[in-house]
């Protein structure tokens, strides 16, 4: 069986605040580990209104603290918005207060504008350095040296797995290249996904950390009792898609009966490109969808985005998802 986990958005939305978002989070997480996911992350935002998890660390702590044997993590930590000290810092303690529970996904874009990257302190031209600070993220993860003067103090041993996230050949490249899993970013970025797999299975180099490749792929998964509920429910998602493309980002909505009356033909068309390896229907339906994206990718393991308006709705989603994955419940 597959193992199944679980991006959360943390998602705001016209009808829960930050905060609900946040123990909306958690509460997904708690059911999630008692419905047998592998794995629950979210992802650095910054800026974006109807996003909740800018302070990524802090959120993981938050949802580590609310369950008990689930891995939480990053997925990711946007590195070049970062000095590799800090996070190594950040995810050791959270790997000293959560052991063996802690993952550390990396991207290397900003996850924001150009000027609020600035107001994060970083140069736009940071991300040219992602190997680099990725090999240094992980030497202070690593057990400190007699004669290292520079210690990432409690991280030093803590050893957090690190995945290397992507939406393109780049990132399989380097996770290859480094020995490391890599989650392919396909709920948004479909179209590179089967050559990046195969670049990341031809190209790895096994390491300390992993012998043999391990690709985690991303997809969107909303289900429910019908395939035609189902479908009503992803008009959140295809709404907070199209208003990408206006410049206009900001909180979650509403399902609606028809968003054909949302989008433009031109609109719809570079919405549902992007989500183009989407599954939405019945627990038939994304049971049949799950197994065909299984089978021709080879993935070791899915990771699900259920961006459903409401929280029970979305409860029911992911509870959905878990029966049609045959995943073992507690």
């Amino acid at each position: 069986m597959t193992p199944i986990s679980i991006l959360d958005l943390v998602r705001v939305t016209e009808a829960t605040d930050a905060a609900g978002a946040l123990y909306n989070a958690r509460d997904v997480a708690q059911h999630a580990e008692s419905w047998g996911y592998n794995r629950i992350w979210v992802a650095e935002h910054h800026n974006l209104a109807g996003i909740a998890s800018a302070a990524t660390s802090v959120v993981i702590g938050h949802i580590a603290a609310g369950t008990k044997k689930i891995r939480v993590g990053a997925g990711g930590i946007m590195l070049p918005n970062h000095a590799p000290y800090i996070i190594a810092e950040q995810f050791g303690t959270l790997e000293r207060l959560f052991p063996g529970r802690i993952d550390l996904g990396l991207g290397r874009a900003p996850g924001t504008d150009q000027m609020t990257l600035r107001a994060l302190r970083r140069d736009p031209g940071s991300s040219d350095h992602f190997p680099q600070d990725v090999m240094e993220l992980q030497a202070f993860l690593a057990p400190a040296q007699p004669d290292q003067r520079i210690v990432a103090i409690p991280a030093a041993g803590t050893e957090v797995p690190l995945w290397i996230l992507g939406s393109s050949n780049f990132g399989a490249m380097l996770a290859a290249e480094l020995g490391l899993p890599y989650a392919f970013a396909s709920h948004f970025a479909p179209d590179y996904l089967l050559p990046a797999l195969e670049l990341y299975r031809s190209r790895f180099k096994p390491s300390e950390q992993l012998d043999k490749p391990h690709a985690m792929v991303g997809v969107n998964i909303i289900a429910a009792d019908t395939d035609a509920e189902a479908k009503r429910l992803a008009t959140t998602q295809q709404m907070s898609f199209t208003n990408i493309f206006r410049g206009a980002r900001g909180l979650s909505k509403p399902p609606i009966d028809d968003i054909e009356t949302y989008w433009s033909p031109q609109e719809k068309v570079q919405a549902m490109g992007m989500l183009a390896r989407s599954i939405y229907g019945s627990p038939d339906t994304v049971r049949a969808g799950m197994d065909a994206l299984v089978k021709e990718t080879q993935a070791d393991e899915l990771i699900v985005v259920s961006d459903v308006f409401d929280h029970q709705a979305r409860i029911h989603s992911i509870d959905l998802i878990a029966q049609a994955a045959g995943l073992s419940r507690e």
